[in-house]
């Protein structure tokens, strides 16, 4: 990958992020991914993980939680306000629109249909993203194990969330420090 590009300001932030935020609703992060690493470069492979990891600890959504913290990263307070006002005011708007539908014409069994493909595409677009921030990882061989875990923990054994964040944090941590501690 190339350097990172200049500097955004406050319009290339808002647009930026609007573009991010029109590409998809409930699923936007894989696109957010793509513009700040792969078309803008305003962030490397590396740093979105680390922001994103953060975000994610974060309270509130974190593809919002993201706007914020690279909007602050390039223009302070100002960025931090318009990054993810860009990331939510045409999403907003729509929404307001496709509601008005959905009351209108909701139970139709076209609109049924839709709203489940609609669904399909937004865990497809999840597991792209995840499998991609897994290949940029320095130590892939760590990413099945953890992958495998919160999968079965989750999904299997169906344990709460909470549990399982709390437990991924303990042990991606004591590897961490355990791998430190021998360089």
């Amino acid at each position: 990958m190339s350097e990172q590009s200049p500097r955004p300001d406050l319009r290339a932030l808002f647009l930026g992020f609007s573009a991010v935020g029109l590409s998809g609703f409930g699923g936007v992060l894989p696109f957010a991914r793509r513009m700040l690493v792969e078309q803008r470069r305003w962030m490397s492979a590396e740093e979105f993980n680390a922001q994103l990891g953060l975000c994610q600890f974060l309270p509130g959504p974190n593809v919002i939680n993201l706007a914020v913290v690279v909007g602050k990263r390039y223009q302070g307070v100002a960025g931090a306000i318009v990054a993810p006002l860009g990331l939510l005011l045409f999403p907003l708007l729509i929404v307001l629109l496709l509601g008005l539908a959905y009351d209108t014409w909701g139970n139709l069994p076209l609109a049924q249909g839709m709203l489940r493909g609609v669904a399909a595409v937004g865990v497809g677009l999840l597991f792209a993203m995840a499998w991609r921030m897994g290949m940029a990882l320095k130590d892939k061989a760590a990413f099945l194990p953890f992958t495998l875990a919160v999968i079965a923990a989750i999904a299997w054994l169906r344990w709460p969330m909470p549990a399982v964040m709390l437990g991924g944090l303990l042990l991606s941590g004591g590897l961490a420090y355990w791998k430190l501690g021998r360089k």
